[in-house]
């Protein structure tokens, strides 16, 4: 039996497809291993959302090749946002690479791979765009309670920063039916909690034009016998509607747990950057979520350095995540991305922010995101209060340990109790806040 060895890179998504790869690779007998030194296959799933993400698949690449060298006859895969957006260019730079296949031709990993070990030549194809239809594929997952389920692909905002549009395509919902018939297998084999991704799956459904959207994808699964909770990420501002909030408030098994990036608080950085709304705008989203769920959990993103912004702009967007109080914020300097508006700006001396100011600026905005985030914890989790938690496995750092989160998406460790196991939902008592965790004992 043949073996392979995926190493992902990026966000949830390539998680995701990660996970059909190997639910395709099975179908060839293909087994997960663990140790790419011994894989027959090596897949690198890759990402190009910043110039970091780039460096470490180019750096991956460079060691599987002395594998290869030790190896002949190992396979090396280039996949994902990367290969979508420079695949032909970087197998031509590195020819010791076998496949490349992108972002919309996932489900062709099968084929490329039998004909690559048939014909003995490389193989390289890429999509321009999604298929009309998105195939079906299988999936093998990495986590036994909590599961992903991509509902809608690609991206419809031209945010002048951002290469998604160009390496994920335009938006494309997969079919209510589909989403519900694989939820239903989920908790047949054992899920307890799932959550829809997407690029902006807050647009859910749009793309149908019958009135279809996240709401009404959040109904129609809630009363799914055996099913515990939901969540949905990543989402944009300019579709979070009432209706969405509402009905996140309303059904229990929606938890309240909101992840909106909004990428900068500045109202001119916003305007730049394309991000169609205003700071006002997010701000009375908040308003309404905290109206009607005030322990919800609302975490964001931020990028600081964007070509132009000026030392107050940057000061803007730090009153702005202080007057918000967000549980936590991704935060990242400014990276420019290929054929992106934002890219030709970083060229210009007038426009560019330096290097020093870009560090400076991330320094401070990591410590402010830090210190409210700190804030939120102790006003959210005190000592001695109880939450619900659905158990999702040991701890990394301490196996005799628990591990599992919040509804509002709060890690928490807590010791176990030998009758507990993973899918259970028990109630914690906090012992311990930081700003990125809790940690408990579990209470009858």
């Amino acid at each position: 039996m043949p073996n392979c060895y995926i190493e992902t890179l990026g966000c949830q998504m390539n998680k995701a497809d990660s996970e059909r790869m190997l639910g395709l690779l099975s179908e060839l007998d293909y087994k997960e291993i663990d140790k790419p030194e011994e894989a027959d296959l090596l897949i690198i799933n890759t990402c190009t959302i910043r110039e970091g993400a780039a460096d470490k698949a180019y750096s991956n690449l460079g060691r599987w090749n002395k594998l290869k060298e030790q190896r002949p006859n190992t396979l090396i895969a280039l996949s994902g946002c990367l290969a979508q957006e420079k695949g032909q260019q970087i197998q031509k730079k590195m020819p010791y690479i076998d496949i490349v296949f992108g972002t919309h031709n996932l489900h062709r990993l099968p084929d490329l791979l039998l004909e690559r070990i048939k014909s003995g030549e490389k193989q390289c194809e890429l999509y321009e765009k999604l298929p009309e239809e998105i195939p079906e594929t299988p999936i093998i997952r990495q986590t036994t309670v909590t599961a992903w389920v991509n509902v809608i692909l690609g991206c419809n905002f031209n945010c002048t920063y951002c290469i998604v549009p160009q390496v994920r395509g335009r938006e494309k919902s997969r079919s209510l039916d589909f989403i519900k018939q694989e939820i239903e297998k989920l908790v047949a084999d054992g899920f307890k909690e799932v959550t829809l991704l997407g690029q902006n799956v807050t647009a859910y459904g749009l793309d149908f034009n019958d009135n279809t959207s996240l709401a009404s994808l959040l109904r129609n699964i809630h009363d799914i016998e055996g099913l515990e909770r939901i969540r949905f990420l990543t989402g944009h501002p300019h579709h979070v509607t009432d209706e969405l909030i509402e009905t996140v408030a309303e059904l229990p098994k929606v938890c309240e747990y909101f992840h909106i990036p909004m990428q900068a608080g500045d109202d001119e950085t916003l305007r730049r950057m394309a991000r169609v709304y205003k700071v006002d705008k997010y701000i009375k989203m908040v308003e309404k979520i905290r109206s009607l769920m005030p322990n919800a959990g609302i975490t964001s993103d931020f990028i600081v350095g964007f070509p132009g912004e000026t030392e107050e702009q940057f000061l803007n967007t730090c009153k702005t995540i202080e007057k918000i109080g967000f549980d936590s914020c991704i935060t990242a300097m400014y990276s420019p991305r290929t054929n992106t508006p934002g890219a030709k700006w970083e060229l210009d001396p007038n426009l560019k922010v330096s290097a020093d100011k870009k560090q400076a600026r991330i320094v401070h905005i990591n410590a402010l995101v830090t210190e409210i985030a700190e804030k939120q914890s102790r006003k959210k989790y005190p000592v001695n209060s109880i939450h619900e938690i659905l158990i999702e496995g040991r701890s990394q750092r301490n196996s005799a340990v628990w591990s599992g989160r919040t509804r509002s998406g709060k890690v928490c460790n807590f010791i176990g109790n030998p009758d507990k196991k993973p899918g259970d939902l028990v109630k914690v008592k906090v012992e311990e806040v930081n700003p990125w965790a809790i940690k408990g004992h579990i209470i009858e």
